[in-house]
């Protein structure tokens, strides 16, 4: 297993390091920090813009290959992905950033999961019934449904229920309070800001859970070898639990584990609708402010999940498929 995993590991650096290559030499060539510098007032002069670029190691006058060759050897030796045009340190950001992003999509990706699974399994054990045709609608409702226009609509009733009740009962935007003191205030201001982003993310995101969960275990319950273990004896109910679930659960196993990176990467929408300075929001800001080494360094990031989402989905199938083995 350990070998296995190595291997594939290698196999995925190789193409995370191809993927970030190819993508910082587009960038490069295409993202022209300079043009932003006009816009301010006093007008640099040229010599001005040359020169604060080349001092960030964002020279201009450099060829495409030679500012990647630069910056890759800053990557190698010393593990400094460059600076802004605005001089921010790039580590730094990523640093401060990925932290606000695993806080505010760990909470929301774990309860999708139990959710969506949970309620895939009890959809498909009650086929057609009024229960399964409300749970499964509402999945494909939300599934169809643009996520902006979703969290859009659930901070406005956030807003509303402010409004109703005469005072703040949830935070609809931001991540603290500002002036809270350290400890346990502290503590609740955070949940409490959890709680309305939280609760956006989890209602939009287990619908794919249970969709894919409750057909691949209907597709199990139509198979011989639960009509076998039926024959033997067993209710429905124990054919489903013994049988039918663990095999229907191994494609939805590879599934979640090339969403949940998705997820953490592609989460900009709610980072931005609900102010969180997270990953997905900065590598939109990032094209916004011809921020060459946030483009590279978010692309990296982006890759690095779903090389991970690989592996784990790999290791998933091992676990849940006692057919599959890896030697």
């Amino acid at each position: 297993m350990i070998k296995y995993v190595m291997r594939r590991a290698a196999t995925y650096l190789v193409m995370i390091f191809l993927t970030t290559s190819a993508g910082y030499l587009l960038a490069v060539s295409t993202l022209n920090p300079a043009l932003l510098e006009q816009e301010k007032i006093p007008r640099p002069s040229p010599e001005q813009v040359q020169a604060n670029f080349a001092s960030l190691g964002l020279d201009p006058s450099l060829s495409a290959w030679d500012r990647y060759t630069q910056w890759l050897t800053n990557i190698f030796l010393h593990w400094d992905w460059g600076r802004s045009p605005n001089g921010a340190y790039i580590n730094v950001e990523f640093g401060q950033r990925i932290w606000v992003s695993t806080r505010l999509y760990l909470a929301a990706v774990i309860l999708s999961i139990i959710i969506g699974v949970a309620l895939g399994v009890y959809s498909a054990a009650r086929q057609y019934k009024f229960s399964d045709r409300a749970i499964t609608g509402y999945s494909y409702l939300v599934y169809i449904l643009p996520a902006p226009v979703a969290y859009f609509l659930v901070q406005m009733g956030a807003v509303a229920i402010n409004s109703a009740a005469g005072q703040r009962v949830f935070f609809v935007t931001g991540i603290s309070s500002p002036g809270v003191e350290p400890g346990w205030p502290a503590f609740v201001d955070l949940a409490a800001h959890y709680v309305v982003p939280t609760f956006c993310i989890t209602i939009m995101s287990w619908g794919g859970f249970q969709i894919a969960q409750r057909q691949y275990l209907l597709d199990s319950i139509n198979a011989d070898f639960v009509r076998t273990a039926r024959a033997k004896g067993l209710t429905r109910n124990q054919a489903i639990r013994r049988h039918a679930l663990r095999v229907s659960f191994i494609p939805v196993a590879q599934s979640i584990a090339f969403t949940v990176p998705a997820i953490f990467a592609g989460g900009f929408f709610a980072e931005a609708i609900f102010a969180w300075p997270g990953i997905g929001l900065w590598s939109i800001q990032a094209i916004g402010a011809q921020d060459v080494n946030a483009a590279a360094a978010t692309l990296a990031y982006g890759s690095f999940l779903f090389a991970l989402g690989a592996i784990i989905a790999d290791i998933a199938t091992t676990v849940v498929d006692p057919r599959v083995r890896i030697s």
